[in-house]
């Protein structure tokens, strides 16, 4: 197997990546880890595979599959391009997916999630990895939600990019072309969590970390939805949404 070296310059070109300027520019975006790139190439054709030795040398099936995009690399290298504190073995670039702002008409039978500016990557990369777990595999978000396909949402889904489809769209114009999809929204004055029964499928929208869901939005919830705290007295002031999100799905899914 020929071992190819990055160049200096491409080295430079994707650490870049880093950056959703250079990644909307380049339509690319990087993988770190063995279980990371793992799960990812099972759904996207890598542009790069760069990897140390050692990490060749224990997936030859990979290797010898992608040899024509594989280039060794030490960990110093890997360093310049990696955005994590605990440098990997290997990090894969892969193409973004190509996206339509086509509003799609949806099947009423399954349930989607609906993500109304959702800030931090953290969270995000949580929500799509629940997701994977429940079952929810097409996830549509504001235009103003953050880049699923950053460093740090990619590392946080844990490799369930590769099973769950992100969509960034209008969702207002979502919502009203699929009027026949009930939409569950979650508000502070809404029905008991507890006392509910949702089947699965409609729209689950969530909202923004400190704002909540958009006043633009609001109007269309037809089930609103309160978590209620354990002790009504004592509580913070709202959970994470991340795992509210993760909280009302395991309700949907019993």
């Amino acid at each position: 197997m020929e071992r190819k070296i990055l160049s200096k310059a491409k080295v430079k070109e994707l650490k870049g990546l880093s950056s959703k300027k250079e990644r909307d520019q380049k339509k690319l975006f990087l993988a770190e880890g063995d279980k990371c790139v793992r799960d990812l190439l099972l759904a996207f054709k890598p542009e790069f595979i760069i990897s140390t030795e050692d990490w060749i040398s224990l997936n030859h099936g990979i290797c010898n599959k992608f040899e024509n995009v594989l280039f060794i690399a030490d960990k110093k290298t890997i360093g310049m391009i990696s955005s994590l504190k605990s440098l990997p073995d290997v990090i894969a670039v892969f193409k973004i997916p190509t996206v339509t702002e086509e509003i799609p008409a949806l099947d009423k039978n399954k349930l989607y999630l609906l993500l109304d500016e959702i800030q931090d990557p953290g969270n995000l990369g949580t929500i799509i990895r629940t997701c994977d777990w429940f079952g929810v595999y097409d996830i549509y978000a504001s235009k103003t939600t953050v880049d699923a396909y950053g460093p740090k949402v990619v590392q946080s889904t844990m490799g369930s990019l590769a099973r769950v489809k992100i969509h960034y769209l209008d969702l207002e114009k979502l919502i009203q072309k699929n009027r026949d999809l009930k939409v569950i929204g979650t508000l502070l004055n809404g029905v008991n969590l507890r006392d509910s029964k949702i089947g699965a499928e409609g729209l689950l929208l969530m909202g923004n970390e400190g704002k909540g869901i958009s006043d633009s939005l609001k109007k269309y919830i037809e089930l609103p939805l309160t978590i209620p705290p354990v002790n009504p007295h004592s509580h913070p002031d709202s959970l994470n949404v991340a795992i509210a999100t993760a909280v009302i799905l395991s309700h949907i899914q019993v």
